[in-house]
């Protein structure tokens, strides 16, 4: 079974909850999360809009899995902050994944620098 790309609704949605997060976490709205940086690289919609699902890497990679751990209990929280910032009929249920693809990039860098490599 193929997967559909996402439509222009999704990109447009998941956009404007990427900056919403961003923006929590800049303000730092989350008392817990006080002091800590996060990076929100995409949000990936549901074709209903109904879920979402948010990358996120904190500075460096410091305790992500703690704060893997402590969003879920902010989630309605978190939603209701998304529903404010965004105009539509129902906000999304969002998730949170960690965004290894700052790992997988400084390991490619860190490849491609090595001097068995011939540079051009």
């Amino acid at each position: 079974m193929k997967h559909k790309p996402p439509s222009q609704r999704q990109l447009k949605v998941g956009e404007l909850i990427r900056h919403s997060l961003s923006n929590m976490f800049i303000r730092g709205e989350i008392p817990y999360l006080d002091g800590t940086s996060v990076t929100v690289s995409e949000v990936q919609v549901s074709p209903d809009l109904k879920n979402a699902v948010a990358f996120i890497y904190p500075l460096a990679g410091q305790n992500a899995d703690k704060l893997l751990k402590a969003l879920p209990d902010f989630a309605g929280f978190i939603r209701t902050y998304v529903a404010k910032e965004i105009d539509m009929r129902y906000a999304p249920r969002i998730s949170f994944k960690l965004d290894n693809s700052f790992e997988y990039a400084s390991k490619i860098t860190d490849l491609l620098r090595k001097a068995e490599i011939p540079q051009q």
